[in-house]
C-alpha cells in the first residue's frame, strides 16, 4: 500500500466536517478532509433551510468561534426571518432559506481555498489504531492516509438504509452509496452502535403549484445577517408559502397503516420526535384536523420546492395519492419520493466534553454519529472537534464550553452526559441560561475565548474588536447622557404612557421603563455614532433585564466552579468508601470529567457528588504531596 501523512484527517464533507475541517486548518495544522464526492460538500440533504430556534443560536456561535456556516447562509441566503420576534429576548431566533446549490458551492468554495488543507475524494473503510491511539484511516482504493487525529463525521451514511414503502435502497441520501465497512471498523475498535431515523418529504415541481390560493410568507425587510463579518443581506429575497394538510389527506394516511415502514415493523430505530413524518403527526395527533405545510423554494432559479412537513416513508402511490389532495398541489409533478433513512450512531457518552472518544485517543466523532439531527447541531459539533483534534496534535488543552457559555456547550454536555434515545434536536427549552446565550451577544460571549484559542483570522478578530469598540462607546453614552425634564420631553413621554420626568436622567434609567423601547428613544434623542441593529438589541436586553441577567451571571460562576473541578481520567472510585454500588457503577462507567458532570448523572445524588468531592480533595493532595517528595 501507498501512504500518505496528514496530521488531522476528516472523514465526511456535510456541515459537521466543514467546519471540523476548516477549524483544525486555521490552528495551522496541516489537515485532510476526506469525502465521497467533492461536489457533495456543504450539501443540504434535507430542508433547504438554516437557523431556527435554538439552532439560529448554534449558528451565531459557530460564527463567533471563527466558523463558515454563518457566512454561507448570508452569501446564498434567498429569505430571513426572525421567528418569535413578538416573544422574549431570550426565544428568538434567525432562520434562512437557502439558495441549495449556491450554498453548496461557496461551501466548496470556502473549503477549497483554506490554506493547510486538502480534500480528498474516496471512501473511508477503516480508522487504523495502535495501543488505543488512532494511527491513520485505510481509503477504498488500499491508500493509508496516517494522521495524529481522526474527526468522524459521517452523518447518516454508517449503515444507511433508505425506505419509501416496501422498496428499501442501501445508501446515506438519494444518489449516495452507504459506508458499511466504517460501521465494521467501529465495531472492531470496540464501539456499540446503535440505530436512529431520519426522514425527509417528496421534492415538488415548483411550475405545477398553482400559488394563487395560497398564503405568502414574505421575508424580513431589512434582513438580519448571521455572521457578525456581513454589513448587510442585500440580495433580494423570496417568498415561501403556506398550505395545510386536510380530514381527507388524514384518511388516505390512515388507510394505509400497515403499508407505512413507521409502523408496520419495516423500521425499527428511533426517529426524531419534535421533527415527526406526516404519518406520525395523523397517528399521534388524531385530533388535529390539519397540519401546516411550508413551501420552500430550493433557489433563485431552481425548479424545486421542499414541502417542509410532510415528511414522510410511505409508498410512492400513496404519496401521489395524499400530496396531489394538498391545496395548491392539485396537478403537480412530484420529482423524487420522501423517504425515511436508518442509519448506525455511537452513544454519545462514549466522548469527553472535547467530543473525542474514551476508548480511543484522538479520534473524535461530530454530527449524526452522536445520535443529533439536523445541520446546525452538527456544524457546533464540528467546529469543536476540528479544534479540539488539531489542539490535541499541538499539544494543547482541549477547548470545552460549559452550559453557561454556550448552546454549545448544553448540547455537548446533553449528549455526552445523558445519552440519546432519538435524534437530538436543540431547543431554547434545553438552555437554563438562555437569557444570556442570546443570538445577539454570541461574539462577546465567545469571540474573545476564539481569539485567545488562535480560532478566528486576522480579518474576523478587527471585524469583532470594531463591534467592541462600537458597544462599548454606546454603553457609555447611555450611561452618560442625560435627558432633561423640560415640557416637549413630558409631553413625549405622556403620549407614550410614560410618567413625567421630575429630574434629569440618563438613557440608560429611561430605557429601564418597561413601556418604552430604546428605539423609539433614540429616534428623539439620536446617538451620533454608528450602532448595528444587533448591538442596539443586545444593549437594549442589557439594560432592561440587568438584574435577571446578574442573577444568571452568579449561577453561572457557581456552575464554572463545579466544571473546573476536574476528574482525573484514572480516578479510583473503588477508593471511595461510602459510595453505593448503583453510584459507583454509574460513575465508573460514565467516567465524568468533572464535578459538575458527576452531578448531572441521572441517580447521582448531591450526598454522592460531596463524598466525591472530598475524596478528590485528597486525591490531589497525595498526588502534589508525591510529586514534591
Amino acid at each position: 500500500m501507498s501512504s500518505v501523512r496528514s496530521r488531522v484527517i476528516v472523514i465526511g464533507g456535510g456541515h459537521a466536517g466543514i467546519e471540523a475541517a476548516a477549524a483544525s486548518a486555521r490552528l495551522g495544522v496541516e489537515t485532510t478532509l476526506v469525502t465521497l464526492r467533492k461536489d457533495g460538500i456543504g450539501q443540504m440533504s434535507c430542508n433547504p433551510a438554516i437557523g431556527g430556534l435554538g439552532k439560529g443560536q448554534l449558528v451565531k456561535e459557530v460564527d463567533a468561534l471563527g466558523g463558515l456556516m454563518g457566512r454561507i447562509i448570508d452569501r446564498t441566503g434567498i429569505q430571513f426571518r426572525t421567528l418569535n420576534s413578538s416573544k422574549g429576548p431570550a426565544v428568538r431566533a434567525t432562520r434562512a432559506q437557502a439558495d441549495r446549490d449556491l450554498y453548496k458551492n461557496y461551501a466548496r468554495e470556502c473549503i477549497e481555498a483554506q490554506p493547510n488543507l486538502t480534500v480528498v475524494e474516496s471512501e473511508v473503510q477503516s480508522i487504523r489504531a495502535n495501543a488505543g491511539r488512532v494511527t491513520g484511516v485505510v481509503l477504498k482504493n488500499g491508500i493509508v492516509l496516517e494522521c495524529e487525529a481522526v474527526v468522524l463525521t459521517t452523518g447518516t451514511f454508517l449503515r444507511g438504509l433508505m425506505h419509501t414503502g416496501a422498496q428499501q435502497t442501501c445508501g446515506g441520501r438519494n444518489g449516495d452509496v452507504a459506508s458499511n465497512a466504517l460501521s465494521d471498523s467501529l465495531r472492531e475498535l470496540g464501539f456499540t452502535l446503535g440505530r436512529l431515523k431520519t426522514g425527509t418529504p417528496p421534492r415538488i415541481r415548483r411550475s405545477s403549484i398553482d400559488f394563487s390560493g395560497l398564503e405568502e410568507q414574505p421575508g424580513e425587510v431589512p434582513a438580519r445577517p448571521f455572521s457578525m463579518m456581513t454589513d448587510a443581506i442585500r440580495q433580494k429575497q423570496v417568498s415561501c408559502w403556506i398550505s395545510n394538510t386536510s380530514e381527507e389527506i388524514h384518511d388516505i394516511i390512515r388507510s394505509n397503516r400497515e403499508r407505512s415502514p413507521m409502523f408496520n415493523g419495516q423500521i425499527k430505530s428511533g426517529g426524531p420526535r419534535y421533527c415527526p413524518s406526516i404519518e406520525d403527526k395523523v397517528f399521534r395527533f388524531a385530533d388535529k384536523l390539519s397540519h401546516h405545510i411550508f413551501l420552500e423554494p430550493e433557489g433563485y432559479e431552481s425548479d424545486i420546492v421542499y414541502p417542509n412537513g410532510i415528511s414522510t416513508s410511505l409508498p410512492s402511490d400513496v404519496q401521489d395519492a395524499f400530496v396531489r389532495k394538498i391545496k395548491g398541489l392539485e396537478h403537480c409533478e412530484i420529482l423524487q419520493y420522501g423517504y425515511a433513512v436508518e442509519y448506525d450512531f455511537v452513544d454519545p457518552r462514549n466522548l469527553k466534553p472535547s467530543l473525542e472518544t474514551k476508548d480511543v485517543q484522538h479520534l473524535f466523532f461530530a454530527g449524526q454519529i452522536n445520535g443529533t439531527s439536523g445541520y446546525e447541531e452538527a456544524a457546533a459539533q464540528g467546529i469543536i472537534a476540528g479544534a479540539n483534534a488539531a489542539f490535541a496534535v499541538l499539544g494543547q488543552q482541549p477547548l470545552v464550553l460549559n452550559r453557561g457559555q454556550a448552546y454549545i456547550g448544553v448540547m455537548i454536555d446533553d449528549l455526552v452526559t445523558l445519552g440519546v434515545d432519538e435524534p437530538y434536536r436543540m431547543f431554547t427549552s434545553r438552555a437554563e441560561y438562555r437569557l444570556i446565550l442570546r443570538e445577539d451577544n454570541a461574539c462577546f460571549r465567545l469571540s474573545p475565548l476564539a481569539i485567545e484559542r488562535g480560532l478566528l483570522s486576522a480579518d474576523q478578530k478587527s471585524y469583532f474588536e470594531k463591534r467592541s469598540e462600537q458597544f462599548d462607546r454606546v454603553q457609555k453614552w447611555v450611561s452618560q447622557y442625560r435627558i432633561k425634564p423640560t415640557e416637549e420631553t413630558n409631553a413625549w413621554l405622556a403620549a407614550l404612557g410614560s410618567a413625567p420626568l421630575r429630574d434629569s436622567i440618563t438613557v440608560e434609567t429611561l430605557t429601564r421603563r418597561p413601556e418604552l423601547t430604546l428605539d423609539t428613544i433614540l429616534a428623539r434623542f439620536p446617538y451620533s455614532d454608528e450602532l448595528p441593529y444587533d448591538l442596539q438589541c443586545a444593549l437594549e436586553i442589557d439594560l432592561k433585564f440587568r438584574g435577571y441577567l446578574d442573577r444568571q451571571d452568579e449561577e453561572i460562576r457557581k456552575l464554572k466552579k463545579n466544571e473546573d473541578e476536574l476528574i482525573p481520567a484514572d480516578f479510583s472510585y473503588d477508593s471511595v468508601p461510602g459510595f453505593r454500588v448503583e453510584a459507583r457503577e454509574k460513575l465508573k462507567k460514565f467516567r465524568p470529567y468533572s464535578i459538575g458532570q458527576a452531578m448531572r448523572i441521572p441517580g447521582i445524588t448531591p450526598s454522592c457528588v460531596s463524598l466525591l468531592a472530598v475524596f478528590l480533595k485528597r486525591h490531589r493532595s497525595a498526588v502534589g504531596q508525591a510529586a514534591a517528595s
